[in-house]
């Protein structure tokens, strides 16, 4: 795992409901903290840094919440956005105990011969599929990796793939995804034409981050619905404010 700390400050939030829509429009984003059972934490903070941390930690690197004089040890657990701008409406992030193992979405990458960048496939002009971008893994908050690794020199003839039992997994880290899930396939580029033919060929860019769209939380609608623990009570603004929690 990377041992660069990713830290930033958020601010408590009072704001709810319709409420929500005024703050992303004057560049903040609304969070919630989920702490282990507890009632969960409505916070906020500035888009584009929220954004940075969310690139440089994504599902799986512990980032370090500071909230007044709280410090809270996290990982992103959700992030909503925008089905039309794509900026980031909601996030809600997990408090992690140091001493707890957690688990967590690592990206899967592959690892290229020194001096290349590229498979062996590729470089004889075959098409190397990405099957799986990430695999579920189990570790505590320190061991976490960045990534997961595959050596791609056995990608070099149509057929060939990698599996999850190809990855170098570093010590302490447990792999929950199953050893046989493809990571990567090699494809003869006119086969896979004629496959993408045979599909209908329709498929645009963009419409990828549409159906993604459909399946993200309502929240960044001004519900709030990820700011409901599941299971748990309501939240201390719903009971100020008088909202139904699906309703904020």
């Amino acid at each position: 795992m990377s041992q660069n700390t990713i830290s930033i400050n958020l601010q408590p939030r009072e704001v709810v409901g319709k409420g929500l829509n005024k703050l992303r429009r004057e560049g903040n984003v609304p969070a919630v903290i989920h702490d282990h059972g507890k009632p969960s934490i409505v916070v906020v903070g500035p888009h584009l840094a929220i954004l940075k941390t969310y690139q440089k930690a994504g599902k799986n690197h512990p980032v370090q919440l500071k909230v007044g004089d709280k410090t809270y040890t996290t990982l992103i657990k959700a992030v909503s956005l925008h089905p039309r701008t794509q900026l980031i409406t909601h996030v809600v992030f997990n408090a992690v105990r140091a001493n707890e193992k957690v688990n967590a979405q690592v990206p899967v990458h592959i690892k290229f011969a020194e001096g290349n960048e590229a498979t062996p496939a590729e470089r004889a002009g075959l098409i190397v599929l990405h099957n799986t971008e990430t695999v579920e893994v189990e570790a505590l908050p320190k061991d976490l990796p960045d990534a997961l690794e595959f050596d791609g020199e056995k990608l070099v003839e149509v057929g060939d793939h990698a599996t999850v039992a190809d990855l170098s997994v570093p010590n302490g880290v447990t792999i929950k995804a199953e050893s046989t899930i493809t990571l990567a396939t090699v494809f003869e580029p006119s086969a896979l034409a004629a496959a993408n033919d045979a599909a209908g060929g329709d498929a645009e860019p963009g419409d990828e981050a549409e159906v993604e769209a459909e399946h993200e939380s309502s929240a960044e609608e001004g519900t709030g619905e990820d700011e409901q623990r599941p299971g748990g009570k309501k939240e201390f603004e719903d009971k100020e404010q008088g909202h139904n929690p699906t309703k904020q």
